[in-house]
């Protein structure tokens, strides 16, 4: 064999370890990204912090929002690396959050992620009410971007202005009250299954919010100039159906879906081809949520402009993949998508995350996409979706996960001024707003505080990135970007179909539990008890095992319940008496009392024929369940 031949030989086999060795290091854990970017949300709380508070470095604050001007705009969330309430990003944020958990409800209720899920919608949907009290009054934003930006301090010490600005009949703002439309009614369907009185009180803002923002248009960055500097919007016309279409999903009232489809061309529904999906450009989310009213053959008189909405759905995925004859969202050679300089990672997360929902209307109604380069599977979208999460968390030119406090290598120096400063708990002297810079925003040290699950701007074109505080453009992190990303993991844990160790691992003090299983019968899982049906409650235990593995010779289980009300009549303060547990519980409220569990916070009534899950881990018998009280 010539000497060529050989070298080219050794190369390629070379070439194939590599890869083969990359598929292996890159093996992701969703389930840990996913509870890891739920954290993010509670680093971003505004107002008084409950109980439950995960995120211990922050403390209360803003308590006083909108007091000056007579109105409580107390709570929501800080937008970014600093201390302002915008309400576009905000307001599009719970609408990812809420959409996640519409569509993978099923992936996120497994990895026991509801409950944090539906507290960080709340959280967003509480405030939203609060600054809706009047049918066509929105209190879009507290504090001002300028002075905010002038100091360094963390929200605990504030003491730049927190004056409130609202929007009105002579001050409108269509697509900031459309978009806060959209957020509360895809929050009512995602609460819906939960606590059906709070889901319809979301919907009556709504659809108020709604009729305000059409009948009262303008663009909302006129009425509140300090926001133009820093959330410029484009336009309102796609707010409008974006809302339209969240009501219809919500309502299913046929005067919503005839209001996108009579203004698909006046509004650009059918006419804008785009390549951004983010907190100023829905189009591309308009055009698949109404491809799914065709898909799953609903249009009806309405069929021939939704195809034409599909069609621009179809014009924005096969964009993203690169199959749309040359006109495609620019991609880097490290294989990501790259649409502007600034926190491009956020036009990243929320791209995939359509992808990723795309793909599911697709599959569920066996349909390709139509690309001009052919046609494409469903699983591509997916694929591709899922190709742009793992360069987030690692699989990149870098080797770096964008995502904060994943993996082994991520920023220290993300610009965010919480993170940045040693949290209120430790250092209890006020930090003032220029001794904030001078101390702090210069130090060259990494941050005090892990922003756990907080998604950076991200590299740069060429894949270069900076791990600087003053490069805000690469390392601050903003609600936007993290939102989509919840339903996002949750689909790629499930497709990955393994036991997600994150959430099944047991305590140390457990790892060493002896099974009460001799070893030759830990290969098969103890056979749960028959379903069962209490005999103190109209309440229907259904109990399966989900997962298995062996630790130091024991194996252990983990058990999923389902409890099913299968009365007639709402079920309250349901106690629950579990004796023989031995490991962790997710899924139910401990109480003061040893062994006795209620009904998680985020679902205090049990409505007839509802369901709340609970799962826990254990070695041997499964624990014994019996209902103590209900009301």
């Amino acid at each position: 064999m010539r000497k060529s031949n050989v070298v080219l030989l050794a190369l390629l086999v070379g070439i194939l370890q590599l890869e083969a060795t990359i598929a292996t290091v890159f093996n992701f854990n969703y389930g840990e990204a996913l509870d890891k970017s739920l954290l993010f949300f509670e680093a971003q709380r505004s107002g008084k912090l409950p109980p439950t508070q995960r995120v211990t470095w922050r403390a209360d604050s803003g308590l006083k929002d909108g007091f000056s001007q007579g109105v409580d705009l107390v709570g929501g969330y800080y937008d970014a690396g600093d201390h302002v309430k915008f309400g576009l990003p905000m307001a599009f944020s719970v609408t990812m959050l809420a959409w996640g958990a519409i569509e993978f409800s099923k992936e996120i209720t497994e990895y026991n992620q509801m409950g944090n899920t539906l507290w960080a919608i709340r959280w967003g949907t509480d405030y939203f009410i609060k600054a809706h009290p009047q049918p066509n009054v929105l209190w879009g934003q507290v504090g001002d971007g300028a002075s905010d930006h002038y100091c360094w301090e963390r929200a605990e010490d504030m003491t730049t202005p927190r004056n409130g600005y609202k929007l009105d009949a002579n001050n409108p703002g269509s697509d900031l009250a459309g978009e806060t439309a959209a957020a509360l009614a895809a929050s009512a369907i995602a609460f819906k299954p939960y606590n059906s009185s709070y889901s319809n009180l979301l919907l009556v803002h709504a659809k108020q919010l709604f009729s305000f923002a059409d009948n009262f248009r303008g663009l909302y960055d006129d009425s509140i100039p300090s926001a133009k500097q820093f959330y410029t919007s484009s336009g309102y016309s796609d707010e409008l159906l974006w809302a339209a279409a969240w009501l219809y999903e919500a309502t299913n009232d046929v005067y919503y879906l005839k209001y996108a489809v009579d203004n698909a061309v006046y509004l650009g529904g059918t006419g804008w081809a785009v390549k951004e999906f983010s907190w100023d450009n829905k189009y591309a989310g308009v055009q698949i949520l109404l491809s799914k009213v065709l898909l799953e053959g609903k249009g009806g008189a309405f069929t021939n402009t939704l195809m034409q909405y599909q069609a621009k759905a179809d014009y924005f995925a096969c964009a993203c993949l690169q199959k749309n004859d040359g006109y495609n969202v620019y991609k880097t050679t490290g294989g990501l998508l790259y649409v502007r300089e600034w926190n491009n990672m956020q036009y990243v997360s929320s791209a995939a995350f359509l992808l990723a929902v795309y793909s599911e209307y697709l599959s569920a109604a066996n349909a390709e996409l139509t690309c001009p380069e052919g046609l494409i599977q469903p699983q591509e979208l997916l694929n591709f979706a899922k190709s742009q999460a793992d360069y987030i968390l690692g699989n990149n030119p870098k080797s770096i996960s964008y995502l904060v406090g994943y993996g082994p290598n991520y920023p220290t120096h993300v610009h965010h001024r919480g993170a940045s400063i040693t949290s209120i708990h430790i250092l209890h002297s006020v930090v003032e707003c220029v001794q904030g810079f001078e101390a702090w925003y210069y130090n060259p040290q990494g941050n005090p505080n892990v922003i756990y699950g907080a998604l950076v701007g991200g590299p740069n074109q060429n894949d270069d990135f900076s791990d600087d505080r003053s490069n805000y453009e690469e390392t601050e992190p903003t609600l936007s970007g993290n939102a989509p990303l919840i339903g996002l993991f949750a689909k790629l844990q499930s497709v990955q179909g393994i036991p997600d160790p994150y959430h099944t691992k047991l305590p140390a003090v457990h790892q060493t539990t002896k099974s009460t299983y001799p070893p030759k019968a830990q290969a098969s899982a103890p056979a749960p008890a028959p379903d069962t049906k209490s005999s103190n409650a109209p309440v229907q235990f259904l109990h399966s095992i989900t997962s298995t593995w062996t630790i130091a010779q024991s194996a252990y289980y983990r058990h999923k319940v389902i409890i099913k009300n299968t009365s007639q009549k709402p079920i309250a303060d349901l106690k629950l008496l579990i004796e023989k547990l031995s490991g962790p519980l997710w899924g139910l409220s401990s109480t003061n009392v040893k062994n006795i569990y209620e009904l998680p916070l985020w679902q205090k009534v049990l409505n007839p024929g509802a369901e709340c899950i609970f799962v826990y881990i254990q070695g041997g018998p499964q624990a014994k369940l019996s209902v103590l009280s209900y009301h």
